[in-house]
């Protein structure tokens, strides 16, 4: 559900210009991530930080692109994006010597810092070749193209980068003591 949740605006956005164009795709998405926020306010009580600055960027390039009537702004808003988490995440490792990846994941997984400052240096290059990546092919195709890589490239390349990073970490999980334990009696 969290999930669905998540990619709300980016089904819409591309559903809407396939059938109405960029100026409707583009109000719609900024319709419905103030819908997602909302939801998750009332829902939850609480909206993460990158989900209120996602909420900001789609209402800045959004409405540029809205007032000016020129797409070129919407087509710059997932590279914003990408290069305010790779560089939030840069900054607070770099500037500040906190690891974001270890502070979102580290109740989930105990791993050494090295890797937590590898996965850190992982996602801040992910997020600094896709910011390059959709300028590309923003700049150097034609909208449908775009929307097209938005939608299925961008998710895509997502979902590959995270299937890598498990595969990497796969080696550094333990199993939990108890189910450790349960398997060794059970070969007895």
């Amino acid at each position: 559900m969290k999930l669905l949740i998540d990619f709300f605006p980016i089904i819409l956005f591309f559903a809407a210009f396939k059938a109405w164009g960029i100026y409707a795709a583009t109000a719609v998405a900024i319709v419905a991530t103030i819908v997602q926020i909302a939801y998750l306010r009332f829902k939850t009580g609480k909206v993460e930080t990158m989900q209120w600055v996602s909420l900001g960027v789609i209402v800045v390039f959004g409405g540029a692109t809205l007032l000016a009537h020129d797409e070129n702004f919407i087509k710059w808003k997932p590279t914003v994006l990408y290069w305010l988490m790779g560089g939030a995440l840069l900054v607070g490792l770099v500037l500040f010597k906190k690891n974001f990846i270890k502070s979102l994941m580290g109740a989930q997984m105990q791993l050494p810092d090295s890797v937590w400052n590898t996965l850190n240096w992982a996602w801040t290059g992910f997020f600094a070749v896709m910011g390059v990546l959709n300028l590309w092919v923003a700049f150097n195709f034609d909208t449908d193209t775009w929307v097209n890589f938005k939608m299925f490239g961008g998710i895509g390349l997502m979902l590959a980068f995270v299937v890598g990073q498990a595969l990497y970490l796969g080696r550094y999980l333990k199993e939990p003591e108890q189910n450790t334990a349960a398997k060794d009696s059970s070969h007895e």
